[in-house]
């Protein structure tokens, strides 16, 4: 079953609680999401683990229950 947008920007906003979270669906068929992340914890961290920490934040549902998020991290707007 797919993950709704709301679900996607509750559980990172739950794993990265000072985080600004805002999530798109692409293709409008509730599979296909972009999301941008916001996020003073990020400030001096690669961008890989900044995308690491938004994946964990996920809990293993990427690849499943979520199958295609596009994904943009920042420490500040």
């Amino acid at each position: 079953m797919a993950m709704q947008a709301e679900e996607i920007k509750a559980l990172i906003e739950q794993g990265i609680p000072d985080a600004t979270v805002i999530i798109e669906d692409l293709r409008g068929d509730g599979e296909h999401y972009a999301a941008t992340v916001i996020s003073p914890s990020f400030e001096g961290m690669p961008r890989v683990r900044q995308h690491k920490a938004v994946y964990n934040a996920l809990q293993g549902r990427m690849g499943g229950a979520l199958h295609a998020l596009q994904l943009k991290t920042a420490a500040r707007d």
